[in-house]
Order: structure tokens, then C-alpha cells, then sequence
């Protein structure tokens, strides 16, 4: 593959991330939700299309738009492929516009208005989290149909298999195409539950980037941004402008800040305690306030409430060893509450250890109903690996070394092989 060539799949797959879920979104409003899989087929050979023509005649101008162009072409050519298909159900309300030669390409083309492509993602949204399916089929939909994982990432991201996605999306668009669901936002007595699946969703998307398992570099940009961009139109749109969505914003922009200080320019992972705090994007700390600021309303609490303060906290000490830890703690202690979960609960033995050394910490992973789950996990593995460290080396070793076989990513794999080699040394 020549140099320009892979220029052009770069830009695509960006591109990939960035637009498809728009294109996916507009298409499911022409075709129907029960035709989900011909508005996905519509868009890869968009991109199909693109990556050809583009390696040919060099990338336009402004590529997004030229996707949009040919989206809108295949579009047509799909509705007069199956114009008198029994199959074909359009969802739009102006179907008889669709369907004439002489008004199609009009209609067509008013679908594809910004302000109306943003509508038609946010109702795509909440369409993927029908109440009758399950959370994590949503949330599988939502990032295979909107955001632009491929069924492995979405894998890896759920730790199970590649069959396993295969089946339940699958099962999922079956659902769909036999309810016909059309993409709209939901009552008010269901936007709530329904945000919150999107929410899910969403955050898996952010963590990918943020700390990547299926690819080569740690930090993936351009999931941050596609998950920050879905997450804002929540902030952004009356019907969702919820406590929670603004504080899911707020963690967001806050672990977003700190990125370009957590690899070194040679690929290297650095750890919290030796990140140039000098890096951090201070105007998106401001932001990050800003919206947990905003989300100070309400009755409850939610996960990235707490999540986004333990952030803030981090941000806002100038050097690491002035970090409030006894804060950091009771703010997970009330994680802990509202979401009991195994990494939750990993992530405050970190603090534990912090705070009181390898004994307190060993007596509340002895006390934990956790560990089966923790085996699993390179991060329990890494921490153990810490705790043996003083007193019994093969046992550090043994454990840092099972961490590095439970990674993906060779930034971990490579701090962590540091660590096996300092701990050789003690």
C-alpha cells in the first residue's frame, strides 16, 4: 500500500467514525428501522465508493461532503431498486414524495439538512434503547449502528466473544424488523431509562478511546471526539438535558484534558504520578466544571456525578503529591453505593493503597466478593503485582507478569515489563 493510499484509508476510517452514524441515521428514517441492515449496507458501499475513487482522483475538498452527496445518490437508487418491493415500508411521513420520480431527489435532499440530521441521530439514539430490548443489546446496536465499531471492538469492549456479538445484534435487528420501531424520542415517563442506555453507550465509546484494547495506540482521538460529539447533543437538546448527561459531559471533558500528557512522543504509557500537568487543557477543565456545574439539579446522584468530582479532584491538584486521597476515597465509597461493580471497586483499592500501604489493602481484597471477577482483569494483576513488591518479589513478579497476558496493548504491556524488570532488580 503506497504512502497516499494509506492516507486515504486513514481519512476513511476517520471519516467512518465521524459520519456514518449521521448517514445510518437519516437512511433508517427513509427505509424503516426494519430495513436497519440496507441503510448499512447503503453506507459501506459509500465508503466503499469513496476509498476507490478517492485513491483515482485524489481526496475532494471537503470529503464529508462528499459523502453526504453520494449517500443521498445511493439512497435514491435503493428506493427505486425496491420502489414496488413488498419488502420496502418507508417510515417517512412524506412517503408519496419518496416514492415519485418527480419529487424524490427534492425530498431527498431536505432529509439531509444539518438541523435535521441531528434530530434524526438523537431519535436513531433512542430508537437502538426500545424498552423491550435488552441494555446490552442497546448498547451493542447503538455502537455497531451510530458510532462505528466493528463487531470485534464491540467484543473486546464487552470482554465475550465475537460469535456472541454476531448473535445478539442479529437477534436485535429481528426485533426491529418484525416492530417496525420508528425512530422517535421517547414519552417523558421513558426518557430517563432510555438516556440512560445511551449514556452507556456512549462512555463505552469514550473509554475505547481513551484507553484502547483493540488497537495499537493507547489513545484513540477520534473516538473521543465521536463520543464527546453524541454526548453533547444530549446536553444541547431540551428533551435530554438531564443531571446525569451533564455530568457524563463533564467526565468527559475532564479525562479528555489530560491526554496529550499520558504517552510519551516514543509510545510509552505514563503513569498519573509523572504526567506534565503543564499539557493539560485548561479550557477544557474549565468546561468540565462548567457542566458538572450544570448538573447540580435533581434528586439523585448518578455514577458520572462522582465519577466526574474524583476527576475534578485530579485536575485541580497542581502537583501529585498534594492529591486529596482521603477525599478521593469517601467519593468512592459513594461510588461504590450507587454503582457496585468489580472495577468500581478495584479502582478504590488503588486509593487504599495509597492512603493506608499493602496491608490495609490486602485485608479489603480479603473481605471483597470480588475477586473471581478481579482474576480476570490486567489492572488487579498490575495492583497485586504493587502490593508484593516489599515483601515477596516472585509473588510481584508472578502476578505482573500474568497482567502483561492479559492486555492487548503493548503501551501496558510495556510499563508493565518495566515493572517485572524493577522488580527483579529489588
Amino acid at each position: 500500500m503506497t504512502t497516499d493510499q494509506l492516507h486515504i484509508h486513514t481519512i476513511s476510517d476517520h471519516l467512518f467514525r465521524h459520519e456514518a452514524g449521521k448517514m445510518v441515521a437519516v437512511l433508517t428514517k427513509v427505509f424503516g428501522t426494519e430495513n436497519l441492515e440496507l441503510s448499512e449496507d447503503v453506507v459501506q458501499e459509500v465508503f466503499l465508493t469513496a476509498v476507490q475513487v478517492w485513491a483515482l482522483k485524489g481526496l475532494p475538498e471537503n470529503p464529508s461532503a462528499w459523502l453526504m452527496h453520494a449517500a443521498k445518490n445511493k439512497a435514491i437508487d435503493a428506493i427505486r431498486r425496491n420502489k414496488f418491493s413488498s419488502r420496502m415500508d418507508f417510515s417517512a411521513t412524506d412517503r408519496k414524495l419518496l416514492q415519485s420520480e418527480y419529487t424524490m431527489a427534492t425530498q431527498i435532499e431536505k432529509l439531509w439538512q444539518e438541523d435535521e440530521i441531528r434530530d434524526d441521530l438523537l431519535r436513531m439514539m433512542f430508537a437502538c434503547c426500545h424498552p423491550e430490548v435488552a441494555v446490552e443489546s442497546q448498547i451493542t446496536l447503538i455502537m455497531k449502528t451510530l458510532c462505528g465499531f466493528s463487531t470485534h471492538e464491540i467484543a473486546k469492549a464487552f470482554l465475550t466473544s465475537h460469535d456472541t456479538i454476531s448473535k445478539r445484534l442479529y437477534r436485535t435487528k429481528a426485533f426491529y424488523r418484525e416492530r417496525k420501531i420508528k425512530p422517535e424520542f421517547p414519552a417523558a415517563d421513558q426518557l430517563k431509562g432510555r438516556t440512560d442506555a445511551v449514556l452507556k453507550a456512549i462512555y463505552l465509546l469514550f473509554n475505547e478511546g481513551y484507553n484502547s484494547t483493540v488497537s495499537d495506540q493507547l489513545i484513540r482521538k477520534d473516538l473521543l471526539g465521536q463520543a464527546m460529539y453524541l454526548c453533547k447533543l444530549l446536553c444541547d437538546t431540551p428533551h435530554t438535558q438531564l443531571p446525569e448527561v451533564y455530568a457524563a459531559m463533564a467526565l468527559m471533558c475532564l479525562h479528555a484534558a489530560r491526554i496529550n500528557s499520558r504517552v510519551s512522543p516514543e509510545g510509552e504509557l505514563i503513569l498519573l504520578a509523572h504526567q506534565d500537568r503543564a499539557t493539560w487543557d485548561r479550557e477544557l477543565i474549565r468546561e468540565g466544571n462548567a457542566y458538572l456545574n450544570k448538573a447540580a439539579f435533581g434528586e439523585s446522584i448518578s455514577s458520572y456525578h462522582i465519577e466526574a468530582a474524583i476527576a475534578y479532584e485530579h485536575c485541580t491538584t497542581i502537583d501529585f503529591n498534594d492529591t486529596n486521597w482521603q477525599r478521593i476515597l469517601a467519593y468512592y465509597d459513594l461510588l461504590v453505593q450507587v454503582t457496585p461493580t468489580a472495577m468500581v471497586a478495584l479502582n478504590r483499592l488503588a486509593v487504599i493503597f495509597k492512603l493506608k500501604g499493602p496491608g490495609a489493602t490486602f485485608e479489603e481484597i480479603a473481605q471483597s466478593g470480588f475477586t473471581k471477577e478481579w482474576e480476570k482483569l490486567y489492572l488487579y494483576h498490575s495492583l497485586l503485582g504493587e502490593l508484593y513488591l516489599a515483601t515477596d518479589t516472585a509473588q510481584a513478579v508472578t502476578h505482573l507478569q500474568k497482567a502483561i497476558s492479559l492486555t492487548n496493548s503493548e503501551a501496558e504491556k510495556n510499563l508493565l515489563r518495566k515493572k517485572v524488570a524493577h522488580a527483579q532488580q529489588v
